[in-house]
């Protein structure tokens, strides 16, 4: 029994002696065997190039990956037990001489195990945080370091410092403080400095003392909710912006009912750069500067007299025709332009039957606390808020927003909405052209309501002539809802409506982005769908931009603006959704 518990004793003895090899004595001399290995090929590096050796007080240092480069080493070093190579990059010999003597350091990286020796950069203390923002225009100098220390050499002077803040210009700069110590191990500490521009602080600095802008081509282009607007001045310390163009043509009683629709169309990250604000209704006459009376608090309106006057006219009055709030009396209201003609042309506002339809322009208080993240204000790069983020290559044209533009078939169109089938309703920027003129189309018999099933309809030609002049492969047939009135074409007082399924439509009058775009290339008349019962009572627009206000005889032409629905299986390749920078897709 005795005998047997000696045996017990003596394998239990053997096991733990296997144990403590097999985990301590092996790879330790496993990784020594590796460091000298190392130190070795270092040491045959050197008497093949001596003129590589270090004098004075230089280090030289070779990776393991250089010594196996130069086959070295021609064996590779791997973790104890496992097939995974030691770190090629991380560990090194360094030579250097001491009392006139080569002294060679090794720095081996085997996973979980490395070479006792000093392998760690200098630590870099820097004065202040190492995240600073500041507001573009401040004053900024660097706070430096406080102190850089080794904890073999002591302390370090020599440090390099990279990188340099301009702070009148957005953006995120790196200040790089680097620092060796005597084995020339290398310690980098970063600063970042984030130079943000706040909307009212550009404001501001654009319109001095003043409380509005006033120039003519003053760069004040805000791009949100992917629709561009001016900028008008301060409303406290927000801003009021009008959209640059008209939106859609509407008759000066729908305007409230239709400012609804549009802000449902808003994107919803967008809402958190607005604010609710009161913009004025009403002012005794039209020449007041006076506000009367004010809207409870809404995410937009349309200009008042108040607004054009006080930017002096400029981008205030537009190339096209605009109504402002103000009212003559209960039949007629103002619109505004930027040149009226014959009589009017000295006049800044023009009373217009209120059943007319005009352009509208909504008008929205943007938060001026708000960051601009890009953009200089001008048209063509405004500024830009994190309100939309554009679409990646690869994503379906289906998962993006109203407002964004895509490029199809040569022809520019923009995003009105997605459809819940998965295809896309965009709508053109430009009417077509034959080489150099614009297509018309025209009635053979008395205008009636648009039917593109009624052969030489306004909606047959336009149904069947567009594919002639534009790639129709990436469209599919859909669903169209043509309004029909009584007479006059009011918004929200259709007393029909009609479907049909076609491949193009015109565009409905009262839908966004369906107003003439003077500052388009090659944008022509055009009809829209909106018809009535009273023949010639139809839906159009004039070269000019001003919409039709009569009855449209027989044989005029207008062009072809067309509307369409882009098939759901649509990728987008590049592009960032902007007019000068469209989406490219394919099918």
């Amino acid at each position: 029994m005795n005998i047997l518990k000696k045996l017990k004793y003596l394998i239990a003895i053997a096991i733990l002696i296997f144990i403590v090899l097999a985990v301590f004595v092996y790879p330790t001399i496993s990784f020594k065997s590796g460091e000298k290995l190392m130190v070795d090929a270092a040491k045959r590096y050197f008497e093949v190039n001596p003129s590589q050796a270090p004098t004075g007080t230089r280090v030289k240092t070779l990776t393991l990956q250089d010594l196996y480069n130069g086959q070295y080493i021609k064996e590779d070093i791997y973790i104890p037990y496992t097939d995974t190579p030691c770190d090629l990059k991380k560990s090194w010999v360094k030579l250097r001489k001491e009392n006139g003597n080569d002294k060679y350091y090794v720095y081996l990286k085997c996973g979980p195990i490395d070479s006792n020796v000093d392998h760690d950069g200098p630590e870099i203390t820097l004065n202040g945080k190492d995240e600073m923002i500041i507001t573009r225009g401040d004053k900024f100098k660097d706070p430096g370091y406080s102190k850089v220390y080794d904890k073999n050499d002591g302390t370090i002077t020599d440090v390099t410092v990279k990188g340099k803040v301009n702070p009148n210009k957005v953006g995120t700069y790196t200040i790089e403080y680097s620092a060796y110590d005597k084995l020339l191990n290398k310690s980098v500490v970063t600063r970042k400095v984030i130079v943000k521009e706040y909307l009212k602080n550009v404001v501001k600095d654009d319109v001095k003392d003043k409380k509005y802008y006033t120039d003519l081509n003053a760069n004040n282009y805000v791009r949100i909710s992917n629709m561009t607007f001016r900028m008008i001045g301060f409303d406290g310390d927000n801003i009021r912006a009008v959209s640059d163009v008209d939106l859609a043509n509407i008759n000066y009683d729908g305007i409230e009912k239709w400012l609804d629709y549009f802000e449902k169309n808003l994107q919803k990250n967008s809402l958190k750069y607005l604010v609710k604000a009161k913009y004025c209704k009403a002012t005794s006459n039209i020449d007041s500067t006076e506000c009367s009376e004010t809207t409870n608090s809404r995410y937009s309106y349309i200009p008042s007299n108040i607004d054009v006057l006080n930017a002096n006219g400029t981008y205030m009055r537009p190339l096209s025709v605009s109504w402002v709030i103000n009212t003559k009396d209960d039949e007629r209201a103002y619109i505004t332009k930027d040149v009226f003609v014959t009589y009017n042309e000295d006049k800044t506002f023009v009373d217009l039957k209120k059943s007319g339809h005009y352009g509208i322009r909504p008008m929205i208080t943007i938060n001026g606390n708000n960051e601009i993240l890009d953009g200089n204000g001008t048209a063509a790069d405004p500024y830009v808020f994190n309100d939309v983020t554009p679409a990646v290559g690869g994503e379906y044209l289906n998962t993006r927003l109203t407002g964004e533009y895509v490029m199809i078939g040569g022809l520019l169109f923009r995003i009105i909405d997605v459809e819940k089938d998965g295809t896309t309703k965009v709508i053109a920027m430009s009417t077509l052209y034959d080489r150099t003129s614009n297509v018309l189309v025209a009635y053979d018999n008395d205008p009636t309501v648009y039917n593109p099933n009624k052969n030489r309809n306004i909606g047959s030609q336009i149904n069947n002539q567009t594919s002639k002049y534009l790639d129709s492969s990436y469209f599919v047939n859909h669903k169209i809802t043509v309004p029909i009135y009584e007479k006059e074409l009011l918004y929200g007082k259709e007393i029909d409506k009609k479907e049909y399924t076609v491949k193009f439509s015109a565009p409905n009058m009262f839908e966004l982005f369906s107003a003439y775009d003077g500052y388009t290339e090659k944008m022509g008349s055009f009809w829209y769908t909106n018809s009535s019962k009273t023949t010639g009572y139809c839906g159009a627009v004039y070269d000019a931009g001003s919409t039709v206000n009569d009855m449209i005889p027989y044989g005029r032409g207008f062009g072809i603006r067309p509307v369409a629905f882009v098939t759901k299986k649509a990728i987008i390749t590049s592009g960032a959704g902007t007019m000068n920078s469209p989406y490219v897709i394919k099918k």
